[in-house]
């Protein structure tokens, strides 16, 4: 579990991504909700699951991966695809304080009306960007 959670932090560009203790906690959590479900007679592949559930619990959003999608989804013709990784890096600094107001360790955020408003937001904020500094 430890590999796969340090593998997607950092595919995701998590901050905890370099916290060994939090990857090692989680880890340790979803083996033990693993090994609780296996005796409560699940099957293994259910208590996998809620081991995932587990391991991956109000990590579901990352900053990195919602710019990345506005911008591969908003601008594809405008920047290219070659394109779109570096500038997701160089803008999620600056875009830190749009992120700040909303709540992205809720599991179901993706679902909620913020996360429609946070999309706009960051459209918004890509679109300034490349008005003022371009591709």
């Amino acid at each position: 579990y430890g590999l796969y959670l340090l593998d997607y932090l950092r595919t995701n560009k998590f901050e905890q991504a370099d916290d060994t203790a939090f990857i090692r906690e989680r880890a340790d959590r979803a083996a033990g909700t693993y090994e609780r479900a296996r005796l409560e007679g699940y099957p293994a592949a259910g208590a996998q699951e809620l081991a995932m559930q587990t391991l991956l619990k109000g990590l579901h959003h990352s900053r990195y991966a919602i710019l990345r999608e506005v911008i591969t989804n908003e601008f594809a013709y405008e920047i290219p695809e070659t394109r779109q990784e570096a500038l997701t890096t160089k803008l999620l600094p600056l875009v830190d304080n749009v992120f700040s107001i909303y709540d992205l360790s809720d599991d179901h955020f993706a679902q909620s009306l913020d996360y429609d408003l946070l999309y706009s937001e960051l459209t918004g904020a890509v679109v300034l960007y490349l008005a003022e500094y371009g591709v």
